[in-house]
């Protein structure tokens, strides 16, 4: 697990100083001065600003947008910031729209490191030398990124394979990020209301777990060979084998892939490959992985899709992938169902159920957009439909309901923009709506087939049976627990509070009349009787009747009126 200390104030002995320094500087740099600012960051730094190192402002940043400035700052802060970017990118219910279209530019070039270090990360992990785990890899890295680096490599059985090693240091790189991230997050989160609404802490703590996963390579072998076994029958497809024996956390052999990238039409026309079926291919790839199976490769942009021989397609880098559940699929075909049959009751419905949300939307006023939203894209032909700029204007419409697209689904629709931008670079006459047609038929009614209702009804059937097994012990429990005084309820009425409130004002009204009103009568009985003491003929205690009586009675119709009540 990533350790995450909490900062307090930050002093001239704070261990990670000169990191804090650098972070602020940049953030000064690019322009964000009216941040740090309202941070009123003073207060949590011992020395105040005098600390910090102002780096020399880049001569176009006023030029630039914000969106392009926190681009730009993300890339100069390094591996962490960069890599929180890029996640980030592919979450619409952390950050708007547009800054999310801002963020998939981030660019990862970072240098390799020294062979050196791939030697020792290799020992440190097996216990054994390099030349005891391979029998030769290749000094220099053929890429490099922010996490780590992958080298050439020959197993003793003289397979061909592809080695990725972890960064040296990276994780303790990632943990001082955090920390001073978590810090930063804190007390935006607490000075600046607009930062608040994102709740930074939160993405924060979001990034680190995504963060945790990405450090951990035998996850990403665990995605691979969670692929393969998915396209094991399918021979269009081939899956990189991963060589267990040869990785670890912070290691990963995999095949060597010998292909041709995916848009780099030239080397494919002169391959003598088919265009038109390697797209329709990569089509039915992303199509078979959500309609069918679920769990999806997220990340399937054209650096990491290969063409091969005889036209297969082999997909690398398996850190990124998403998983999207039967009822969630079974959703997400009504509603696609939903649209074409211009039922944008229902439309607007399923939406909300396929979101999440804090407030419930206004069915009526969403009904209404996502109307107008099918008019304007989905009645031109389907060559003219532009997918990306649709689901920005799709992702606009939820935020405006203030509707939150599930992380792994906005994955799928990136993965299904990613593959699209492929196809038409490879055959612009392809149609990947009209291609998506029959798997979200088979979808639909794959859920009434009677295989599937059987597995559900069994399902129940054993949930029920589960239930109906422990019934018996839990409804003794609680006889013996209410027995013993052990068993309390707390039950809290809505609104009795005010209930008794009004009660006990109407009792004392009450009271209240009854009072003056035997004041009146006992008082005109003492007059009519000539009790003395006797002032001008008329009873002195029967004039104080009258007199308390009338004041108590004026006392309780201002009261009345007060309240608004007569």
């Amino acid at each position: 697990m990533l350790s995450i200390k909490k900062i307090g104030r930050v002093s001239k002995r704070y261990r990670n100083l000169m990191r804090y320094q650098h972070i602020i500087g940049i953030i000064l740099k690019y322009g964000f001065e009216n941040i740090i600012d309202a941070m009123n960051i003073e207060r949590y730094i011992e020395s105040g600003l005098q600390l910090i190192h102002v780096v020399n402002k880049h001569e176009k940043v006023e030029k630039l947008s914000k969106n392009q400035r926190i681009r730009m700052a993300l890339e100069e802060l390094g591996p962490t910031f960069i890599k929180m970017g890029q996640i980030l990118s592919s979450r619409p219910d952390l950050i708007p729209v547009d800054l999310l279209n801002e963020l998939e530019k981030l660019q990862d070039h970072v240098k390799p490191f020294e062979f050196e270090h791939v030697k020792t990360i290799i020992a440190s992990e097996f216990g054994k030398s390099h030349e005891k785990i391979f029998d030769s890899i290749e000094e220099t890295a053929f890429a490099s990124a922010s996490i780590g680096q992958v080298h050439r490599a020959q197993t003793h059985n003289h397979d061909q394979i592809a080695v990725k090693i972890q960064r040296p240091g990276i994780r303790k790189t990632i943990e001082t990020d955090l920390e001073i991230m978590l810090h930063l997050a804190s007390i935006m989160e607490n000075n600046i209301e607009e930062v608040a609404l994102f709740k930074p802490v939160k993405i924060v703590e979001e990034f680190a777990k995504t963060l945790e996963k990405e450090l951990d390579y035998s996850i990403e072998a665990s995605n691979m060979q969670r692929m393969a076994q998915q396209f094991k029958d399918d021979k269009t497809i081939q899956i990189p084998k991963v060589y267990g024996a040869e990785s670890s956390e912070r290691v990963l052999a995999m095949e060597y892939i010998r292909g041709i990238k995916a848009d780099d039409v030239e080397a494919i026309e002169s391959a003598g490959l088919d265009k038109k079926l390697i797209t329709r291919r990569g089509a039915d790839f992303i199509m078979k992985q959500v309609f069918e199976h679920g769990f999806f490769h997220a990340d399937p942009h054209p650096g990491n899709i290969f063409i091969m021989k005889k036209n297969r397609i082999c997909p690398v880098d398996f850190g990124m992938t998403g998983f999207i559940d039967q009822t969630t699929r079974e959703v997400f075909v009504d509603l696609i169902h939903s649209i074409t049959t211009n039922n944008f009751k229902l439309t607007s419905r399923l939406l909300c159920e396929l979101a999440e949300y804090e407030i419930q939307p206004d069915l009526t006023s969403l009904e209404k957009d996502v109307s107008q939203f099918v008019s304007l894209h989905l009645s031109k032909s389907l060559k003219d439909i532009k997918t990306a700029k649709m689901v920005n204007q799709f992702l606009e419409l939820c935020a405006i309901h203030k509707l939150r697209i599930p992380p792994d689904f906005f994955l799928m629709i990136k993965a299904f923009i990613s593959i699209e931008g492929v196809a038409k670079k490879l055959d612009p006459d392809f149609d990947m709506i009209s291609h998506a047609v029959p798997y979200v038929t088979a979808a639909k009614y794959r859920k009434f087939k009677t295989s599937r209702i059987t597995e559900e009804l069994i399902g129940m059937a054993r949930e029920s049976y589960k239930l109906l097994r422990i019934f018996p012990m839990d409804a003794v429990e609680i006889m013996r627990l209410i027995k013993s005084g052990k068993l309390s309820f707390d039950i809290k009425i809505k609104g009795l509070d005010k209930m008794l409130n009004t009660q006990d004002q109407t009792s004392n009204r009450i009271s209240f009349s009854i009072i003056i009103a035997a004041l009146i009568l006992g008082s005109a009985i003492l007059i009519n009787s000539e009790v003395p003491p006797m002032l001008f003929g008329v009873s002195v205690i029967g004039i104080a009747g009258f007199l308390a009586a009338a004041v108590m009675g004026i006392w309780l119709l201002i009261a009345i009126i007060q309240k608004g009540r007569l």
